[in-house]
């Protein structure tokens, strides 16, 4: 039976007893919605609405707003919100919570018209509503859109604290902050439009943080007309601690009793810490830490906490401390996660102790741990540091098996460390192979293996299928590889394919290297070809240094 004829059956069905019950009716009505087709409201075609009218006695806003949600086909939800619009027996209205659910589904599907003449039509169109749109827009990338429906509010209503704010968080999420700061100062402070509130302030003191404006952020949170919270006081630490200005940030913290009743929070100790931690401040970090642990609940520690000191213990190579953190971690009960133990092997590679980083990684694996490209990054790397690529390409494949996308680092890595050894056939290899692997050469890729095949006279038509595969991916060539392959096809003979690559460097404007140039002069000069020298040599001069060449062939004996 189609869902059609199971909810025509059901429609001449009397609802039974258990049907009155809002939970259960929402299965009936949305199976009777499915199999509708209801079209944009404005045409002539939407279905009957009054086979949704025995559903009348049984009306409420939960039941209404459920029933929105619950629709995948964002038009069934409007055919029903409609329906529920008009009178009713039971003289039912729709709550402010039906207008957002409705508004919510219809932007989701990027319905924005529908969305807006819905709520001009019952006068809806308020200052929240605006502020939905926006966000919508924003979250597209229609920053445009969502900056005039702004002004659009702005203009007929001017009651838009909501909208404002709303506006500023979509421009600082999109790292628009020079604009978010435009905007604050002229509907802010010049104008006076809006009266600024918490959440005004605390979107636009983390703009201002996020680059680096950290005088700026001060600035506006000393002149902060109303109560600052917590979210507050932590983005003004953070911003300081970003800056390095750890002391600045604790005295921030300082203030947070004293200025408002407001306690530092674990956020506040932990941001604070952190910012210890990366200026080497160990002693002020534990001491921070300590205090932390003794104002109870508020400030309880939690494994970000502890993190950030075993990551911090681990950078600076005191592996050790970080181990004894971790312990004490567990007896505070608080259970460590992939984060700590990545930390662990990054301090044991600092300390230059391989072996325990390798090992404690294959303990890793055998307790099942859910482990992810960084963690395997760094024994890659270390395995590469310790001329063991092959081990580390086990580690590339292990990857792969698991699903796990490995970082173009961890290849190039690997490059470095075949070069070193001369193994150029595995090197080529795996650069074919690293698309099949989930990751694109990048143009370090190349040039570790282009800069080390250079000066092997039998790899040269290797170097030309190589960088025909970098140019193909895009990826241009610079000054320094340039003068690699011109000194490699100078010493391999093929000196037509040098000339060309420096005529190449000279329309590119790109500054040869000197060494390059007197390899490429001698090897001219013993094939008798120094009138191509000279011509190259006059395009050279109006965008080179003439003297500096003219040393170079004084010393070369060519002229």
């Amino acid at each position: 039976m189609t869902a059609a004829a199971t909810a025509a059956r059901r429609l001449h069905q009397p609802l039974s007893p258990l049907l009155s019950d809002s939970a259960a009716l929402i299965p009936t009505i949305t199976s009777l919605l499915q199999s509708l087709n209801p079209q944009n409201p404005q045409t002539h075609q939407n279905p009957d609405p009054s086979i949704l009218n025995q559903f009348s006695p049984y009306l409420n806003p939960n039941l209404v707003i459920e029933i929105i949600k619950n629709q995948t086909n964002p038009y069934h939800s409007l055919f029903f919100f409609t329906w529920a619009s008009n009178p009713n027996p039971n003289h039912y209205r729709h709550s402010h919570f039906c207008y957002v659910a409705i508004t919510d589904k219809l932007l989701s599907h990027k319905l924005f018209s529908l969305a807006a003449d819905l709520l001009k039509t019952h006068n809806k169109f308020s200052d929240f509503m605006v502020g939905k749109f926006i966000k919508a827009h924003g979250d597209l990338g229609h920053l445009k859109w969502a900056a005039k429906l702004f002004k659009q509010l702005k203009t007929e209503t001017g009651d838009c604290l909501f909208s404002f704010n709303t506006l500023l968080g979509i421009l600082v999420k999109a790292n628009k902050v020079s604009l978010a700061w435009g905007y604050f100062g002229q509907i802010v402070i010049k104008s006076c439009l809006v009266t600024p509130d918490v959440s005004t302030y605390t979107t636009i003191i983390k703009g201002l943080c996020n680059v680096g404006m950290i005088e700026d952020a001060e600035k506006v949170f000393d002149e902060m007309t109303c109560g600052k919270n917590s979210i507050t006081y932590n983005i003004i630490i953070d911003g300081f601690c970003k800056k390095g200005l750890v002391e600045s940030a604790r005295r921030i913290m300082d203030r947070m009793v004293a200025d408002e009743g407001c306690l530092p929070d674990t956020v506040s100790y932990t941001t604070l810490i952190d910012g210890y931690c990366k200026k080497g401040e160990f002693k002020n970090a534990i001491m921070c830490f300590d205090e932390m642990v003794s104002k109870g609940d508020n400030c309880e520690p939690n494994v970000f906490t502890y993190n950030v000191l075993i990551n911090g213990f681990c950078l600076n190579g005191d592996v050790d401390e970080a181990r004894r953190m971790m312990t004490r971690m567990r007896f505070a009960g608080v259970k460590e996660n992939l984060a700590t133990h990545t930390s662990l092997l990054k301090g044991y590679c600092v300390a230059g102790r391989s072996n325990e980083a390798i090992t404690h990684f294959k303990e890793m694996v055998s307790l099942g741990m859910n482990l992810d490209k960084k963690s395997f990054a760094v024994i890659v790397n270390e395995y590469c540091k310790l001329g063991r690529p092959d081990e580390a390409v086990v580690l590339l494949r292990e990857m792969k098996a698991r699903g796990i996308r490995p970082i173009v680092a961890s290849f190039n890595a690997v490059f470095r460390s075949y070069v070193k050894l001369q193994e150029f056939d595995k090197t080529i290899i795996l650069l074919k192979q690293m698309p099949q692997w989930g990751c694109s050469p990048n143009f370090i890729s190349y040039s570790e293996v282009i800069i080390g095949l250079v000066g092997v006279k039998e790899r040269i038509q290797d170097i030309d299928m190589i960088v025909n595969d970098m140019i193909r991916d895009g990826l241009g060539l610079d000054t320094t590889l340039y003068s690699f392959l011109i000194r490699a096809y100078c010493v391999s003979g093929d000196v037509r394919r040098a000339v060309c690559l420096f005529k190449e460097m000279i329309d590119q404007s790109l500054t040869i290297r000197k060494d390059c140039f007197e390899v490429f002069v001698e090897e001219m000069h013993s094939r008798g070809l120094m009138h191509e020298v000279q011509d190259l040599f006059d395009q050279m001069t109006p965008s080179f240094d003439l003297k500096e060449y003219l040393s170079v062939l004084d010393d070369s004996n060519l002229v």
